[in-house]
């Protein structure tokens, strides 16, 4: 449609410095609605003398400023993410999640009865495209008063029947592509649901992974915390040994005491953290959270995946959100151009044909048969704007979602720039807390050996204590942070997804019959 080929074309090759789309001013309405009409027959008359004339406008600019690189990342070309991005974490119970997810969820369900109302819709906006044909069939009987046919009597009624039988045909002639791009814009519509689908089938299970890492990294953390519970409790049972001989005091019992209610404090939230997220994987999984078990196990378990995040213009390619923005967009151009359609001649043309008798019995006889044919053509001329003020709503829609689409583009590259940065930044603090943990750690040991030879004071054991157990505990949210980022960049890459169409040539937006693909293709049952 218009200049510039398809609506998607080759994404990669849309670099450049995009200009916002400018709005016109409103035209005086007095003056415009006063000469409306007539330029409007005038402009109709040439055209069909002519032929038939383009009321197509170019396809609107959708180039972003792509950058040559991440600031994060070397630049290079990557492969995209692989569908199957979670089995990278090399978890089998999590794998089987995500397996069950992808056919469980409910949202993803939701998106796929979308799909089904989308086809449904593009279905009723190709109706325009096809003659329609009714038949009737009828069957009366008048009687008519005696007065009503005479002044004067005797006065005598009259009854008589009519029998009638029939196909009527209509035919809209699509002269001006009116029908032709209501129709591609509801294929097109169609086309962005399912991109939606898509976009809900990647959060969910970017979502799942993420919430199967909390649990992991509670049950962690709350295995430090019952290692710290026993490390505070020996410890305070080194003191009462030392109180029993006279080389402590109540004071430094009180003091350990502190430290090891302090360390049972910690477990109920994290117990409560760690039902609950379970809960939530059961609710992604359509799943009332009685029927889920999840075993869990450690972070520590899990493989690092190895991504790499490629050049920023093969993103264009991998985020379906871009896809569904950059189809609403295409849709919404072809409603724009319906709209201007709308403001020309309507060209018509009617048949009628059939049979009538007052009898049943002749109603089929050759001298029976009517027929009509008839062709109209309808110009507005006056209509209080709804026209103008139609096409004025679409194309303010249409410049609406070309901004989103830019802020589509932009946000991705965004949350890949994000998500790259944690990555770095969290592998970065993990290495320093690993030497924390393991300076902590051996501090402890030494503090805790000297506290039973009887030459150090309570205090500097509490210090150490209290250091080694805040430092372990860091490094478990580290390490699940640094996890989360890798969702993040997997999610931001739009892993688990595959574009459904060749970027390389343009794609062909021409109107053709709409054949909705089954919703059951779109969501197998296991």
């Amino acid at each position: 449609m218009g200049e510039g080929g398809g609506w998607m074309g080759t994404r990669m090759a849309r670099a450049g410095a995009g200009e916002p789309i400018a709005v016109p001013a409103r035209p005086m309405a007095c003056r415009w609605h006063a000469a409306r009409g007539r330029k409007l027959l005038a402009i109709g008359l040439g055209c069909l003398l002519a032929g038939g004339c383009s009321l197509e406008g170019p396809l609107p600019d959708l180039a972003i400023p792509i950058p040559t690189a991440y600031r994060a990342s070397a630049p290079a070309p990557a492969p995209p993410p692989p569908i199957d991005w979670p089995n990278l974490f090399r978890s089998k119970e999590l794998t089987a999640l995500v397996v069950e997810a992808e056919y469980q969820n409910l949202d993803i369900a939701v998106a796929v009865a979308r799909i089904a109302q989308a086809d449904a819709q593009a279905s009723i906006d190709a109706a325009g495209l096809y003659p329609t044909l009714t038949g009737d069939a009828n069957a009366e009987r008048t009687h008519s008063a005696g007065t009503a046919r005479s002044k004067k009597p005797p006065f005598r009624s009259t009854s008589s029947n009519l029998f009638s039988f029939g196909l009527t045909a209509s035919y809209e002639i699509d002269f001006w592509g009116k029908n032709y791009a209501a129709a591609e814009a509801g294929n097109l519509l169609a086309e962005a649901s399912r991109f939606d689908r898509d976009v809900v089938a990647l959060s969910t299970i970017a979502t799942l992974v993420t919430d199967y890492l909390l649990v992991l990294g509670a049950q962690d953390r709350l295995r430090i915390a019952h290692e710290n519970i026993r490390t505070a409790e020996r410890v305070l049972d080194a003191i009462k040994a030392r109180l029993s001989v006279g080389t402590a005091t109540a004071l430094d019992v009180a003091q350990q005491e502190s430290v090891v209610a302090t360390q049972r404090a910690t477990v109920p939230p994290l117990e409560q953290q760690l039902l609950q997220t379970k809960n939530l994987i059961a609710i992604l999984l359509g799943r009332t959270p009685e029927s889920l078990t999840v075993v869990g196990g450690s972070l520590d378990r899990l493989a690092i995946p190895r991504v790499r995040p490629g050049l920023p213009s093969q993103l264009l390619l991998r985020r379906p959100d871009i896809a569904e923005a950059e189809a609403q967009v295409a849709a919404q151009n072809e409603s724009v151009a319906s709209a201007r359609a709308a403001m020309f001649p309507n060209i018509s043309l009617t048949a009628q044909g059939g049979f009538e008798s007052l009898l049943l019995k002749t109603l089929l006889r050759p001298e029976a048969a009517t027929a009509s044919l008839a062709a109209g053509i309808t110009q507005p001329i006056l209509d209080g704007y709804s026209l103008e003020g139609q096409f004025e709503l679409q194309k303010g829609k249409l410049s609406e979602f070309l901004q989103t689409y830019r802020k589509a583009v932009i946000s991705a590259f965004s949350d890949v720039e994000n998500a790259l940065v944690a990555v770095q930044q969290t592998t970065e603090h993990e290495r320093l807390q690993v030497l924390a943990v393991t300076a902590s750690k051996r501090a402890q040991d030494i503090t805790e050996a000297r506290l039973r030879e009887g030459t150090i004071d309570v205090t500097t054991l509490l210090q150490t204590e209290l250091t080694l157990f805040q430092a372990e505990d860091e490094l478990s949210q580290v390490r699940l942070q640094k996890l989360q980022a890798y969702v993040s960049l997997f999610q931001a890459l739009g892993g688990g997804y595959t574009p459904q169409v060749d970027p390389q040539p343009p794609l062909d937006i021409s109107v053709k019959p709409f054949i909705p693909v089954p919703v059951t293709a779109l969501s197998p049952t296991p």
